[in-house]
């Protein structure tokens, strides 16, 4: 093995989460690489929010600062490739790329994040991120008091509608099919004054993103500033899968606070395990991972040193 390809700790992902944990870890004086693809699930969003410092740039902007600052410590490196293997070794793991190269590194964290699934409506992909959304907490202060809509049905519609109505009093339910809303639900959402849509959604027309009308089967159409909306999600990679990880039903990695999985020296951070998706959430999730993996990194060292097990617990 080459010593040089050789590191205390393998970072797969290099957004947000990875970069922070990097930072812990550099600081911690451990020899670290970041291998990243350059394809973050949030690259279509124009601006960033709910995060100190940095409310309103954009993610390519924060992410651009954090990667200066991180590589700032010299034994913090980061490759642009894609992580395609990997697997465990006796002295921790091997990990394979795109490109055929080969790394090898005593800890591994999975900072991955998830891929979003569009539904198959025109115009829908186009608009993700920018007038299409996922999170109040993220956007629902830029479009407070429009003309919004949530495309949702049964208990997810009923939960987002409770969440909205805060920001807006011109909103609408789209349950783009027929709507699955128990009795008492349908009551509340009516008290609301939130009128429910059931015709099924055709495509979304909008101009660079920004939603101007959505069109139904029965070519009504109905004009919006903009949509929220949940979609399926799927790991980025298959790298936990390879090693063995729990998997929660949701689709995310089962991990700690601190990020450890169920497989010994694999961390997640991020996307990849965690249900809330803010930036300012998968740093701190991330810095976590970072300083726990120096904790365990320590413990090994010492170990193998000099202290008796039962010293180390």
């Amino acid at each position: 093995m080459e010593k040089d390809n050789l590191f205390d700790v393998i970072i797969v992902g290099g957004s947000y989460a990875g970069l922070s944990a990097a930072m812990a870890l550099g600081r911690s004086l451990r020899n670290v690489l970041i291998i990243d693809s350059g394809k973050p699930c949030n690259r279509q969003t124009p601006h960033s929010h709910n995060f100190l410092t940095r409310d309103g740039e954009t993610p390519v902007q924060i992410a651009a600062i954090a990667q200066e600052q991180v590589l700032r410590y010299p034994t913090v490196s980061f490759l642009t490739d894609f992580a395609t293997k990997v697997h465990s070794e006796p002295f921790g793991f091997a990990v394979e790329t795109a490109s055929c190269q080969q790394f090898n590194s005593r800890k591994l964290l999975l900072a991955t994040g998830v891929e979003d699934l569009m539904p198959p409506i025109s115009g829908f992909a186009e608009c993700w991120g920018q007038s299409v959304l996922h999170c109040p907490y993220c956007h629902g202060y830029e479009v407070h008091g429009q003309r919004l809509g949530i495309l949702a049905n049964g208990e997810v519609a009923y939960e987002m509608v409770r969440l909205i109505q805060h920001w807006s009093t011109n909103l609408t339910l789209f349950t783009n099919g027929f709507a699955t809303l128990t009795p008492d639900q349908r009551q509340l959402i009516d008290q609301l004054s939130v009128p429910i849509i059931e015709t099924e959604l055709t495509a979304i027309e909008h101009e660079q993103g920004q939603l101007k009308t959505l069109r139904f089967t029965d070519s009504s159409a109905h004009e919006l500033d903009a949509l929220y909306s949940r979609v399926a999600f799927r790991q980025h990679s298959d790298l936990a899968m390879q090693l063995g990880c729990d998997m929660a039903e949701t689709g995310l990695i089962t991990a700690t606070e601190f990020g450890q999985t169920n497989v010994p020296g694999v961390y997640a951070a991020g996307d990849n395990s965690l249900l809330f998706r803010q930036v300012s959430i998968a740093v701190a999730n991330g810095g976590k991972a970072g300083a726990r993996l120096n904790g365990e990194l320590v413990t090994d060292d010492l170990a193998v040193r000099f202290l008796p097990a039962s010293l180390l617990t």
